[in-house]
């Protein structure tokens, strides 16, 4: 589990030569190169004005309250929630052979391969008859997206072919608009499926006008690429922000990720003063300096942290393929009130033999570990924010140091350009829902496993080996017990006998193991 811990934001433990910004006319998240060589590309390109010194001031006897809001001249631009592209699910964890229901910014689609035109479609998840959701229908043999209530048939456009109660002989009813499902721009970016949140048609051709971010390190085959995807069950504000926050990493995920040792340990888990600093902030996200790492947040959904180039000994900096280099990359999405999703994919360039020989579930083992210790934290946090109003976060946080300069300044991000939260539309009240039972709130099956190619296939691979495992103790016990005396030797029963304990020692263990890694995994920080 080494590798699996090594991703930590905690383990970047590179020196960072300062970014130098020679331009201040052009949002930094389009430039074209940064100091290590990692850029992220996105659509549009913004001129407002950069902001700077967002970090809160040194802890002093005049200054023990929360920096105040800085005043910013002018009326800010509005960020658009429905404006931009956001991300579904990783390709690797769709299925081809039937369609994917998901949810984002409250808009149920249906995901699914259309193999007449060779591409994913992402369409309303409504079938148009009787609102029965086409994510839980199948892919007929003509490679339309089929509803199971009644049997209508859709194309990739979302025109309705064949509707089984017209007669054939009738009026072609099936060609009304009415009879249509509503399609979504998609595009496959990264290996990750991403759409545009609105039907209307003058955003049919919206990827020619603006494009996802785009992360070289996942394309780059000098890089390994394992993604992961879970449903969060709490907020995306919340989600993004803890992200954003590597002070929390030495006691919410102690002993389970891997930090830097201060020289003189204060308590236990090490924690220690960190000199973060946001740069420079406008519509698009902001740019940071970790020390040990360079980090971006591209709004709304992408917090990626890297390791800037290395200068050598002599000055020169290091070429690319000789550092190496990392990054933790993280894309978060709003689904609804209290619930968002996470994709991760974690890059380098060095230890690749690791990931071909590891099956992807067996790294998710610690991850979703590493989600599951601050669960419960988040869920409960989130509500008391709710509580309090998003809009006086700053006011009931007492947040003095800079460890949480890059929490302040996404916060500030979004009540400046955001509005202080998602923007629903009208589809909920903002109330969260309430909180379930621990162990519906920590479940991994619904959250992870049934989303996740290579932990459903381990699931149900690991099941398989369990029954037969039972099997094997209940036949050697049947052999045992049926063989007359004299017909078996005392070694061959004896033999049998203790094959059969182990069989079924070793299928209660795994019964364990599969309800603990793909079911539910309690964490008490008490006895950590």
């Amino acid at each position: 589990m080494e590798a699996v811990c090594a991703f930590s934001v905690g383990t970047l433990h590179i020196p960072t030569a300062p970014e130098r910004l020679t331009s201040f006319k052009k949002s930094i998240f389009f430039s074209n190169h940064v100091n290590s060589h990692i850029s992220l590309v996105s659509g549009g390109i913004s001129k407002s004005k950069l902001f700077t010194a967002l970090s809160p001031p040194p802890l002093t006897e005049s200054s023990n309250q929360p920096e105040a809001e800085p005043e910013f001249e002018g009326q800010a631009e509005k960020f658009d929630w429905y404006s931009q592209w956001y991300p579904l699910m990783p390709i690797c964890d769709l299925d081809k052979r039937k369609p994917h229901g998901k949810r984002v910014l409250g808009i149920d689609v249906v995901v699914w391969w259309d193999r007449n035109e060779g591409a994913w479609q992402v369409q309303d998840d409504a079938c148009p008859h009787r609102l029965a959701p086409l994510s839980e229908g199948r892919i007929d043999q003509w490679g339309r997206l089929q509803c199971v209530y009644h049997g209508w048939c859709f194309n990739g456009k979302g025109e309705c072919k064949f509707i089984p109660q017209a007669p054939p002989d009738g009026p072609p009813i099936h060609t009304s608009k009415k009879a249509c499902v509503a399609s979504y721009p998609s595009s496959v970016q990264n290996d990750i499926l991403w759409f545009w949140p609105n039907t209307d048609p003058q955003y049919k051709d919206i990827l020619t006008r603006k494009k996802p971010p785009y992360i070289p390190e996942i394309d780059d085959p000098s890089f390994t690429k394992l993604m992961g995807n879970r449903d969060i069950p709490y907020g995306y504000e919340v989600l993004t922000e803890n992200l954003m926050d590597p002070a929390h990493v030495p006691y919410a995920h102690y002993g389970l990720m891997r930090t830097a040792e201060p020289k003189v340990k204060a308590d236990r888990e090490g924690g220690r003063p960190l000199e973060l600093l946001v740069e420079n902030l406008d519509i698009n996200g902001f740019i940071a300096d970790q020390g040990w790492s360079k980090s971006k947040f591209i709004s709304p959904c992408i917090f990626y942290a890297y390791t800037p180039d290395k200068p050598s000994s002599s000055g020169e900096t290091q070429k690319p393929s000789a550092q190496k280099k990392m990054a933790l990359i993280f894309i978060c999405v709003p689904v609804s009130p209290g619930k968002s999703r996470l994709i991760w994919c974690f890059p380098r360039n060095f230890g690749k033999w690791m990931d071909k020989i590891v099956p992807r579930w067996i790294f998710h083992i610690g991850q979703n570990l590493i989600l599951d210790s601050d669960l419960y934290l988040l869920h409960v946090e989130e509500h008391k924010i709710m509580d309090i109003g998003p809009n006086n976060w700053q006011k009931a946080c007492f947040v003095p140091t800079k460890s949480d300069a890059l929490v302040i300044g996404y916060r500030k991000w979004l009540k400046k350009y955001a509005g202080g939260q998602v923007e629903w539309r009208g589809k909920y009240t903002g109330a969260l829902p309430s909180t379930p039972p621990r162990e519906q709130l920590l479940d991994r099956y619904w959250s992870h496993v049934v989303n996740c190619k290579s932990c459903n296939s381990a699931y149900k691979s690991l099941n398989v080996i369990e029954v037969m495992l039972q099997i094997i103790s209940v036949a050697s016990i049947g052999i045992v017990a049926t063989m007359k005396q004299g017909t078996m030797s005392v070694v061959t029963r004896n033999s049998l006998v203790v094959l059969a304990v182990l069989s079924f020692a070793l299928s209660r263990w795994l019964a364990h193991f599969i309800y603990k890694i793909f079911r539910y995994h309690d964490y008490d920080h008490a006895f950590r």
